[in-house]
């Protein structure tokens, strides 16, 4: 982990790490690190599906839909099929963290997903998303497939867990963890507290 103030974790196939990435960057008063994890591997699996153990899946879609209205955010549009696999979308993503683009990828593949209503579970929505950010298409296909790139997303996903983080999306500050989109309301007066004042307005990465 960086010495980042904050990190903010997500999977590409949570409609809520969704909400919470369109959020993020005006809510935290200083920058954090975005970092791609799988989900599923993660203590308590697939945020949607933990989530749905809960709760009907319809309540839980209306619920979603009702706090994306709230935030002022386009009307969500669930991918067919969903949930999806985020495999691919989730090595490209964590290849884009590698040349410093993690946030524009994340935030234009989250858009073609639930604002699109487009699984990325199609390469092509994927590299559409990258093109938005200016990632050229052979480069993200090559990256996607390195070793190194699975590795590091596992190896991520590893130390989140192991960090205590068992479901995303997840925003960290100095150690305190900030489970759901809600709670960066909190993660936001905890960083508050704890950021030097020089630090504050500073990029994420």
């Amino acid at each position: 982990m960086s010495d980042a103030p904050a990190h903010f974790y997500f999977d590409l196939s949570s409609p809520e790490a969704y909400l919470a990435a369109e959020r993020v960057l005006h809510v935290l008063p200083g920058p954090a690190e975005w970092q791609p994890v799988l989900a599923r591997e993660l203590p308590a699996g697939e945020s949607f599906d933990a989530l749905r153990c809960r709760r009907e899946e319809d309540v839980l879609r209306e619920e979603l839909a009702r706090r994306a209205h709230e935030l002022g955010l386009q009307p969500l549009r669930w991918p067919e099929p969903f949930p999806f696999d985020s495999s691919l979308a989730m090595r490209v993503a964590t290849y884009a963290k590698s040349i410093g683009r993690a946030v524009p990828f994340a935030q234009a593949a989250f858009r073609q997903a639930f604002a699109g209503g487009h699984s990325l579970e199609d390469p092509d929505i994927v590299l559409i998303a990258a093109a938005a950010c200016e990632m050229h298409p052979s480069a993200v296909l090559r990256g996607a497939e390195l070793r190194s790139v699975a590795n590091h997303l596992a190896g991520a996903t590893t130390a989140a867990a192991g960090a205590g983080i068992d479901q995303i999306p997840a925003t960290v500050v100095r150690g305190a963890i900030f489970t759901g989109e809600r709670a960066l309301d909190d993660a936001a007066v905890h960083m508050r507290a704890a950021l030097p004042p020089s630090a504050a307005g500073a990029p994420a990465r």
